[in-house]
Parts: C-alpha cells; sequence; structure tokens
C-alpha cells in the first residue's frame, strides 16, 4: 500500500514526540510505501531534515508558509468568480459551513491566485458585506490584513499538487487535515487522522495567550481553526487519538463515534527494559527528557529546581534533548547564570536508553502534551515520573480505568513551583517510594504500551479504514 503521511510542522524537520512517533512507524512499516506531504513554516529548513528518512520512503513533497508571501500579481483586475464561488468564498471568510470542493475548484483546479483574490474587486465586496455584518466598530485595514493573513496559508498549501497515494494519513486536523481531505476527495481514497494532542484545543490556547493578534479578532482565528478540524473529522473514516479523554474531546468537537478510536503510543520495550538500576552514589540525578521549546515550560523546572538546591545540595538536574526553539534555550541559559543555579548539565541529544542508567527519575514540566514517548520510555527503564496534569500525563502516572497497579510517579499541576517543588523533595528523599513506583511504571509500560501491538492496530486501522470508503463509494 502506498501511504501519504502528512505533517505540519514536525517531521522531519523536528526531533521528538510526533517525529519520534512517526519515524518509527515508518521504519516498522517496511511492506508500505510511504510519501511524506509536509507543511513548515519557513523555506529556508527546505531539506534539512533531522532524521535520515526510511528506505521505504519514495516521495517527499515539501510546502512552506512563507512561500505564500513570495507569489507574484499578474492582474487582479482581471480575476472573477461565480456567484457559487463567491458564497463559497464569503463563507470561508466568516468561518461558515461550506462546500469545500467549490474552493478546491477555484484554486487548485483552476489554480486562481490566492494573492490576486485578496486584491480583487470580489474580495473587497465580500469584506464590506462582512464588517457591516459583524465588525461595524473595527477598522476596515486592521481587518483586511487579519483576514489575508488568516486564509493566504490555506489558499496557497490548496493550490499546491496533491501527491498521490493509496490511503491519507494526517497528523493533526488543522491545514494538514485539509489537504488530506481534499487529496482523499480528489483521488477518491480513504483518509485517517491521528492526533496526539487536540489540535483545535492546542492553538485556541495559543490564540488565547498571543500578544500579536488583535483581541477583537481572536474569536475569528479559534472559529477558522475550528472550520478546518469539522471538516477533516467529516472527511476521514477513521479518527485515532492517543486516550480515552483525548477521543471524548474529539467527539463534543463533533466527531461521529463509530469513526473514533483509541490507539496509545508504543515503544519497543526491549530496548528500555534492559535498563539496568542507577549504581549507587552520592547524588539524586534528575533527568529531564525534553526539546527545549516554550511550551516545554523548562523556566520552571529550573526554577524549582534551584529552589530544590536550597534543601538538598547533592542533587543533579540532566537537561536533555535537541534545540527546537534557539531563543528559548538562551533564555534558559540566563535563567540558569541569573539564579546561579549549580549542577545542571545539559548533553544535548543524547542515546536516551543509555543515559536513563544514571538517573534516578525524570521529571517533565510541558503545559501542553498528548501522551509524551518520554514519560513511557522512562516507565518502561523502571524510572518514576513527576509529570505535569496535562494531556495523557495523569492517566500514565496513575493508570487508566481498570488498571490498578498503583502510582507510577507524582502528577502536579502545569505551572505550578511550589506543588513541582514538593514533588521533587519527595521524590528525591525517599528511596523506596522511587523504586515501589519505578516497579509499577515498568509493569505498566510493559502492559498496556508495546509498540508491536501499536503497529499492528494502525496496519488494521489502514484496512478497516479502505473497507469504510469502499462501502461508502458502493452506497
Amino acid at each position: 500500500m502506498k501511504i501519504c503521511l502528512i505533517f505540519e510542522g514536525s517531521y522531519p524537520y523536528v526531533r521528538g514526540g510526533v517525529s519520534s512517533w512517526a519515524d518509527d512507524l515508518i521504519h516498522s512499516m517496511p511492506e508500505h510505501e510511504f510519501i511524506l506531504w509536509t507543511i513548515g513554516d519557513f523555506e529556508k529548513r527546505k531539506g534539512k531534515f533531522k532524521y535520515e528518512l526510511p528506505k521505504n520512503v519514495t516521495a517527499i513533497h515539501e510546502n512552506f508558509l512563507d512561500s505564500a508571501l513570495k507569489m507574484r500579481v499578474r492582474n487582479s483586475a482581471n480575476i472573477r468568480f461565480s456567484n457559487l464561488e463567491k458564497e463559497a468564498l464569503s463563507n470561508l471568510i466568516r468561518s461558515e459551513k461550506f462546500d469545500w470542493q467549490t474552493l478546491h475548484s477555484i484554486f487548485h483546479k483552476q489554480k486562481k491566485n490566492p494573492v490576486e483574490f485578496f486584491m480583487s474587486e470580489d474580495f473587497l465586496n465580500i469584506l464590506k458585506s462582512y464588517v457591516q455584518d459583524e465588525f461595524p466598530f473595527a477598522g476596515f485595514s486592521n481587518l483586511f490584513w487579519t483576514i489575508r493573513s488568516m486564509y493566504l496559508p490555506l489558499l496557497y498549501l490548496i493550490r499546491q499538487p496533491y501527491p498521490e497515494a493509496d490511503l491519507y494519513h494526517s497528523v493533526s486536523t488543522g491545514y494538514a487535515g485539509v489537504l488530506g481531505s481534499l487529496a482523499s476527495l480528489e483521488y477518491k481514497k480513504p483518509f485517517v487522522i491521528t492526533e496526539h494532542g487536540i489540535y483545535t484545543r492546542e492553538r485556541e490556547e495559543e490564540i488565547l495567550y498571543s500578544e500579536w493578534i488583535n483581541p477583537y479578532f481572536k474569536s475569528m482565528w479559534i472559529s477558522m481553526f475550528n472550520m478546518y478540524a469539522s471538516f477533516a473529522y467529516d472527511s476521514a473514516q477513521i479518527i485515532t487519538s492517543l486516550y480515552n479523554r483525548a477521543k471524548t474531546i474529539q467527539q463534543e468537537l463533533g466527531c461521529k463515534l463509530d469513526n473514533c478510536k483509541v490507539i496509545s503510543n508504543g515503544i519497543m520495550l526491549d530496548k528500555f527494559t534492559k535498563v539496568q538500576e542507577k549504581q549507587p552514589d552520592d547524588w539524586i540525578d534528575i533527568g529531564a527528557i525534553v526539546r527545549f521549546a516554550p511550551i516545554k515550560d523548562i523556566k520552571t523546572l529550573i526554577y524549582t529546581f534551584s529552589s530544590l538546591k536550597e534543601e538538598l545540595h547533592n542533587a543533579r538536574l540532566h537537561i536533555l534533548g535537541p534545540i527546537d526553539d534557539e531563543a528559548y534555550y538562551q533564555e534558559c541559559l540566563s535563567l540558569i547564570r541569573y539564579l546561579n543555579v549549580r549542577d545542571v548539565i545539559i548533553p544535548g541529544e543524547v542515546n536516551t536508553k543509555e543515559y536513563l542508567q544514571r538517573l534516578d527519575f525524570t521529571v517533565l514540566t510541558s503545559i501542553s502534551e498528548g501522551q509524551p514517548l518520554s514519560i513511557i520510555e522512562s516507565m518502561a527503564a523502571a524510572r518514576p515520573v513527576i509529570a505535569t496534569n496535562v494531556g495523557c500525563c495523569k492517566e500514565l502516572i496513575n493508570g487508566d480505568e481498570g488498571d490498578n497497579l498503583g502510582q507510577a510517579g507524582i502528577c502536579v499541576p502545569p505551572m505550578h513551583q511550589s506543588e513541582l517543588l514538593k514533588a521533587m523533595v519527595s521524590m528525591c528523599q525517599d528511596v523506596e517510594m522511587r523504586k515501589k513506583m519505578g516497579h509499577v511504571a515498568r509493569r505498566r509500560a510493559i502492559n498496556y504500551y508495546d509498540h508491536t501491538v501499536m503497529v499492528n492496530q494502525y496496519n488494521r486501522t489502514y484496512e478497516e479504514a479502505t473497507r469504510k470508503w469502499q462501502e461508502l463509494a458502493l452506497s
């Protein structure tokens, strides 16, 4: 089977998380041929992969959002739209339900230029009507540039070539979900979505806390991403999530119950269950297996570790992982220097399995997560975990319904230094608790997070999606 995997802002340009999952999945399915369809931020990343692509990746179609700004205008005065097309474009701008195939026809089949659309008389009339109905007190210029920045990336992506495949598998909703939906319609092939986090909820959180979006227009941005998700959910034969609570949220957002299923992340257990206990010494070694990015909230960890050092002088913090955001990395280094905190070790990217042998426990302070592979790897290595209560972290640590193994660590509220400090002090001081939690952690990883089981579930998902699509085509 030729499978087109669609990524937005992840594989193969960024390490960790979704990218690690994708690389492992492709390697584990040598019987399939994979095409990568990627959406990145800046064209300067083109061809700069953080992974050596597996042999069964036969093509990669790279798209970059900043390329939309380089489109040339020929003559916007000549661009015209039918009444049906104007209605679809108006509803798109308003984030209302419309016929996506009409949009597909305008910008993919007819190859109309999105920049020329935004300079056309028809767009001006659409925008005037929108202002009168919804934004009578907004500055017209501000609304124009907001709408343009919102929809230009989408229309640019729709205009690009779609790779042909036997099945499309998008690793989020958003732009990737829209492209997967349209390619599925174009080539009449099945479509699968996997969400590691809930994309629309993540974007909503970013938008609400952003400073660059005018507060008056934030609801428009949120509605836009909800509209993209709705289209993708309606188009897909199967939508997978990593844990039951995420599945419930997907259904609240409009997924049909019959199309939703949970496939948990899995790791190659043999690599990590063989990790031995740390050799006794005078240090308590704490590991944070994490990339340097604001969403990982490493600053809270640094502040808390600084307080921990005032109580426990023999504690060491190891921050392991790639630099995803250079500016944030430098801010973290500056914070370490400012606090004058000792015994923070930053070795960069390491062999996680080998490094875990040097650690007593691990900690993850993210403000948003799905089902972190780093936690599952720590658990399989019998290292207890302190993690923030985001995504699936609580279920990983405490167990889901029907799991009576016990606690594999301690769950704390995100961005809560005092609770995090309390948990770290407790974990450092109580050796027996660490051993007991580590035993539970390994058992839970073995019972529920086997990589082979995960791969088999995705193979069955591809077969099920194909069958559903065929039944739909015959009905």
